[in-house]
């Protein structure tokens, strides 16, 4: 049996099981600290040189590790050096929004290989958005030439409640009793692993992004709603069920808008593109003058969150007035944050941040405002360095890490 083999079968045990445990352990030390000896391999795993050259020959055989030959040394017998073949596995990662996917490949090496952004997708909870997230995921696995005995497991990023350790997903596609993760892998022949978008983006950016050497940090994805990762001494915190992070819902407004978790007054209602969308759509039915109407010629049901983040860019003044104000309100939530979580580092991503300092300075208004000065004097304002690619890279990650160990 091999070693995609033994990591897929679940009956594993006895001394299979134990085996399969130190070739992860082999394979996370040569990823993170590089090409190694046996000797060294000995050593940062106490294990005799028999056995970890039996493990390692094994991996050799399966295609994970190869021979790299010869150390160079000062006398004596020259040892043989081993390191990852990066292009011996691979993992996917999707990234659902509302309008569209992002689905990107990554090798062993934490290196994207292949991406495909802006996929026209309609998230819906019903069956056939399911199936048809499924089809566009088989396809892209086709473009990449890569077959399915390479590719080691798929991450799939959603919005809403999502318990990863369960595979259970609450706000989407929650129609039968057994995980959705179980049915993602009998419709796509690989193991899935499911993650909270926000989250999967936190741990996107923070590896692979504007983060450097901050370990506390939040992650605010601010798109067609509201949602946050959070990263404490460099891990992701889940909270006891596993929903940490409901930025959106936090009850900060008294007003009678119903939010979509059913409550009334969460930030999310005034304070998202959902409210940026709803609340220019009012403005012009009043109206108010916008270019998208006067030079776009477009109706007014027909304009979507992205045409009015493409009208602040292009310095519509209806536009730029409203995502001020959303921006301020925002800016009341990230304090109530600064002041509770003290955090080395806020970044702001999802779709609002390509608003750039429209956004952004209303923020800090509001956050000079709103936040304790000794707090918030600590505490950066960073865009997303990752933007629509931060979702793919820490979904891929993720699944990366959970697979073999690799943290």
């Amino acid at each position: 049996m091999t070693f995609f083999e033994e990591l897929n079968d679940e009956n594993i045990s006895g001394v299979a099981f134990k085996n399969i445990h130190l070739k992860k352990n082999i394979i996370s030390l040569l990823c993170n600290n590089g090409n190694s000896t046996i000797a060294e391999l000995c050593k940062e795993l106490n294990l005799s040189t028999p056995k970890v050259t039996n493990l390692v020959a094994e991996l050799v055989n399966d295609g994970l590790v190869e021979d790299l030959g010869k150390l160079d040394s000062t006398g004596g017998r020259k040892p043989n050096i081993y390191g990852m073949i990066s292009n011996s596995v691979f993992f996917i990662g999707v990234d659902v929004k509302y309008t569209h996917l992002n689905i990107g490949l990554a090798d062993l090496q934490k290196n994207l290989v292949n991406i495909s952004e802006n996929v026209p997708y309609q998230l819906n909870n019903s069956q056939e958005s399911l199936i048809e997230l499924c089809n566009a995921i088989k396809k892209f696995i086709k473009t990449t030439g890569v077959g399915k005995d390479k590719i080691l497991g798929i991450g799939i990023n959603l919005s809403g409640r999502i318990n990863y350790s369960t595979g259970y997903s609450y706000s989407f596609f929650h129609f039968n009793e057994e995980p959705l993760t179980k049915f993602l892998e009998s419709e796509l022949g690989v193991k899935a692993f499911l993650e909270n978008d926000s989250r999967a983006m936190a741990y996107g950016e923070f590896n692979a992004g504007v983060v450097r050497d901050e370990r506390n940090v939040l992650f605010l994805n601010m798109d067609y709603g509201l949602g946050m990762g959070i990263m404490i001494n460099s891990h992701l915190y889940y909270g006891k069920s596993g929903f940490a992070g409901e930025f959106g819902h936090i009850p900060l407004f008294n007003n009678e808008i119903i939010c979509k978790c059913g409550k009334k007054g969460c930030l999310e209602t005034e304070a998202s593109g959902q409210a940026l969308l709803r609340l220019f759509k009012e403005k012009v039915a009043q109206g108010s003058s916008t270019s998208l109407i006067t030079q776009q010629k477009l109706k007014i049901d027909d304009i979507i969150l992205d045409d009015i983040i493409k009208a602040v860019q292009y310095d519509d003044v209806l536009a730029i007035e409203l995502i001020a104000q959303i921006g301020e309100k925002l800016g009341r939530g990230i304090a109530l944050l600064i002041n509770i979580f003290n955090p080395e580092l806020v970044i702001l991503g999802g779709s609002l941040a390509a608003t750039g300092e429209y956004i952004r300075l209303p923020i800090l208004s509001a956050i000079n405002k709103y936040s304790l000065s000794l707090v918030s004097s600590d505490t950066q304002l960073k865009f997303s360095k990752l933007g629509e690619k931060a979702g793919v890279i820490g979904a891929c990650l993720l699944v990366r890490n959970r697979l073999l160990n690799l943290y």
